[in-house]
């Protein structure tokens, strides 16, 4: 077994809550109840349960799946068709599936039932999982459940989760998002050059590049507190803490029904920061969280607090677009780069970006001809020189779809031809649109689809930069290839809402995957529209300096860029 995939130090925990004294504390904690013949009931405990494999003998059975223990699971062997089914030992109505996703998870898989175990019927269809805690609404009688699993979410291991529960009868109200834009309070908060402002709203905003921070000058110290308005009494299934490295070791959940008289329903003393994820049990219309012990001499600070349950009065955060089913085909923008010898980059397509960049690079980024041209062949030149211009000896090109073309979601690809040479630096990426509106850099996040050295063209990067993670310590991948500088290559990165893949000719170089990068990096940052650009920059902190080797003029040749939904 990977030792890494262990639940010793879990991101996601569960909470089971006993009631010692039920009269003292029905203000406050309720349960919801109905009639008998309409309760939903877990069918599935301790029944009998079979798998296709194990990952390792002896451990790690079909039965872990069953046993109502959250700190055990069933794990299939390092392959991509595994199933696991559950026999419920009779005939039942079947509401609902809830399954308790491990960090291997299937992006695809079907849901089956059978009366007696031999034909089979499907019920369920899925091609884009997102892991974590998945519930699936079924209907349908079956004495046996079954899951095949044909993709796997990590393709060095195979599927694992920790319950796989099976429902009968009607289920709970549908839980959703209670605390999106309502009012908030906090011990203090920090606005200053450092965090401005990090007022206590910035944790509800449904915005993972803002956060709530207690103050500098006279919140660094405990207790600290924040606390939201639901509206009106509700019920909470779940809150989502997504800490700033400013985190707390002890805190505690509570709820309340006037702001005043405080509830416990959760408490720990060994938080460890990131992303938790608490299952729990409360009733209030106020909801608070009260850190006791910090993680080091900050204060607190919290990228997103989430509420989830029923009840409440709810605001309906903005929608986001429905994930694109990949392979995607529906083509919403493209640039072939057709046109004569000398012709210029299409004007409905790209803004020239001209100036002195960043990153210690050399080059002026001129708008002109000799730096950015069609070849006549069906491609973009875009050329560094050396040349003197406003004060610089080089020249090169950049340009982007900024105010013309901006997406969210889908495949992005070219076919670009990198140069060689040291110092030389292309780039194939993407900004977060909101930097068009003021935002900062890295706030308004950036995917680099492709970066390659001009020193060494057999390997190439692609990566993230988000507040918590940019510059040197972004998140990313470097892979080794062929050299790039002999012919044209693809870059593509497919983007869902559960993540980025990033592509080279076809093969999957780096999976950034959203649960992976915020239980051990930080807040994903990129569920908004991003612009396009392409650019060849000179020198730099990345690619170091040029040399006498070095050649001029030196070309980018892009073939295309092309955008799928």
């Amino acid at each position: 077994m990977n030792p890494a995939r262990k639940r010793s130090s879990p991101r996601t925990r569960k909470l089971a809550l006993t009631l010692a004294i039920a009269g003292l504390m029905a203000g406050f904690l309720t349960a919801t109840t109905g009639p008998a013949a309409a309760a939903e009931v877990l069918v599935s405990q301790g029944r009998a349960a079979t798998a296709s494999s194990t990952e390792a003998a002896g451990a790690y059975q079909a039965r872990e799946a069953v046993d109502g223990d959250d700190g055990t699971r069933w794990a299939s062997a390092y392959a991509a068709n595994q199933w696991f089914q559950v026999d419920l030992g009779a005939p039942t109505a079947v509401s609902r599936i809830a399954i308790d996703w491990e960090a291997a998870y299937a992006r695809a898989f079907t849901i089956q039932f059978s009366t007696d175990g031999s034909t089979w019927s499907q019920v369920h269809v899925t091609t884009g999982g997102t892991g974590g805690r998945q519930d699936i609404a079924v209907a349908g009688t079956a004495r046996h459940v079954r899951i095949n699993l044909t993709q796997r979410a990590l393709e060095a291991y195979g599927y694992s989760f920790w319950e796989f529960r099976v429902y009968s009868g009607s289920p709970a109200p549908t839980s959703g998002l209670l605390s999106y834009g309502k009012p908030a309070q906090a011990s203090s908060w920090q606005n200053d050059v450092n965090c401005n402002p990090c007022s206590p709203d910035k944790a509800f905003d449904d915005d993972p590049a803002s956060r709530w921070a207690t103050s500098s000058t006279t919140g660094w110290v405990d207790p600290g507190w924040i606390s939201v308005d639901l509206g009106a009494t509700a019920q909470i299934s779940q809150v989502v803490l997504q800490w700033d490295p400013a985190y707390a070791r002890a805190y505690q959940l509570q709820v309340s029904p006037d702001n005043a008289t405080w509830t416990t329903i959760y408490s720990t003393t060994s938080g460890d920061g990131l992303k938790d994820v608490l299952n729990v049990t409360g009733s209030g219309r106020y909801v608070r969280l009260y850190g006791t012990a910090r993680n080091g001499p900050y204060g607190y600070s919290l990228w997103e607090f989430s509420v989830y349950g029923t009840g409440g009065n709810p605001v309906t955060p903005p929608a986001r677009p429905a994930d694109p089913v990949f392979p995607a085909t529906r083509l919403v923008f493209a640039d072939e780069f057709d046109g004569p010898a000398g012709g210029r980059p299409d004007a409905a397509k790209w803004t020239m970006d001209p100036g002195v960049p960043q990153n210690g690079e050399i080059q002026y980024y001129t708008p002109n001809s000799e730096n950015a041209s069609l070849n006549g062949a069906g491609q973009l030149v875009v050329e560094a020189r050396r040349q003197d211009y406003q004060g610089r000896q080089y020249t090169s090109h950049r340009m982007n779809t900024s105010g013309k073309f901006h997406v969210q979601y889908g495949r992005i690809e070219a076919r670009v031809k990198v140069p060689k040479g040291n110092g030389l630096w292309p780039a194939f990426w993407m900004m977060g649109e909101d930097f068009l509106q003021g935002r900062p850099w890295p706030y308004n996040g950036e995917i680099d689809i492709m970066e390659v050295l001009g020193r060494n063209t057999a390997e190439a990067y692609s990566t993230l930069h988000a507040p918590a993670y940019n510059g040197a310590g972004g998140y990313g991948q470097k892979y080794a290839t062929t050299d790039l500088s002999q012919d044209f290559h693809v870059w593509a990165a497919e983007w869902d809402s559960r993540g980025i893949r990033f592509f080279l000719d076809g093969r999957q170089v780096f999976d950034a995957a959203k649960e992976t990068v915020e239980n051990t990096r930080g807040p994903w940052i990129f569920d908004h529209p991003f612009y396009l650009i392409l650019n060849l920059a000179v020198g730099g902190d990345f690619p170091g300096p040029i040399d006498a080797t070095t050649p001029f003029p030196s070309r980018m040749l892009v073939d295309y860029v092309r955008v799928y939904q």
